[in-house]
């Protein structure tokens, strides 16, 4: 695979947010297993949710790799470094973290509750920020490793109703920045990849209930379409396999045009 090194067979990658079958992290989870990774999912949801994300990737890959999950709430205090403590005790390794797991928001700015925001925040940031930090001596020991941040054009655009979500998601890409800056000398590459809208169970949900929706919201995407998860999930295949390492710090939008005007 040209500019690409052996896929991702032998790797090890832990990804948060991975219970929604329509999902980014589902579909990051499936391109890896279709690769060859061994794969650590981590969800809130159900035992049976993640038992599905499991089978369905356990059944893309090619054979010989270790596809397990754990169930997190990565909003309680210690979640994120237990998350990745299992991942090393049933691993050895993480080569790749994708922090995936988000919260939406969808209220007027003046309407939140410190209750709201504490959780948002916890869940989109502080998750990543501490699940990071947690991976990264087991990163220096194997001499590197790749780190995902999944944020959202929002991160760079403002959208009405997503005042916290927004938020978070601008201190995704900015922590992207400060941890490539402090870490790509060491061979930790981190990068971000911010979606525009996708067609995963949020959007799917809304245009069962509101069919005038897809004309409204494509109204400024140049692709005339909303996106496919597996469209993110190539992205994310390509920044956790490829040997362009000089690509630090990036915050890779995907958002079918949105951004451009």
């Amino acid at each position: 695979m040209s500019g690409l090194k052996d896929g991702l067979s032998g790797k090890v990658a832990v990804i948060t947010g991975t219970s929604t079958p329509k999902g980014i992290g589902t579909a990051i989870a499936r391109r890896y297993a279709a690769e060859g990774a061994s794969l650590y999912l981590v969800a809130e949801g159900t035992e049976a949710q993640l038992q599905t994300a499991v089978e369905s990737c356990r059944a893309l890959s090619p054979g010989g790799a270790q596809i397990e999950c754990g169930q997190f709430d990565l909003a309680e205090p210690d979640a994120p470094e237990a998350m990745i403590a299992k991942a090393l005790e049933t691993f050895g390794r993480v080569d790749v973290l994708v922090n995936n797991a988000g919260i939406r928001d969808h209220k007027a700015f003046g309407d939140f509750n410190r209750e709201e925001f504490d959780r948002i925040v916890s869940v989109n940031v502080s998750a990543a920020f501490f699940a990071s930090q947690a991976v990264l001596p087991a990163m220096r020991n194997q001499g590197g490793g790749r780190i995902i941040h999944i944020a959202s054009q929002m991160g760079s655009v403002a959208f009405d109703k997503r005042a916290v979500y927004g938020l978070t998601k601008a201190a995704l890409i900015h922590l992207t920045k400060t941890m490539a800056y402090e870490l790509g000398r060491e061979n930790i590459i981190v990068n971000s990849i911010s979606p525009g809208p996708i067609k995963t169970q949020p959007i799917l949900d809304r245009l069962e209930q509101d069919p005038g929706y897809a004309e409204t919201r494509t109204t400024y995407l140049r692709s005339g379409r909303f996106g496919e998860p597996e469209e993110i999930a190539e992205l994310a295949f390509y920044l956790a396999a490829t040997d362009a390492t000089y690509m630090m710090g990036a915050d890779l939008i995907i958002d079918g045009g949105y951004t451009t005007h």
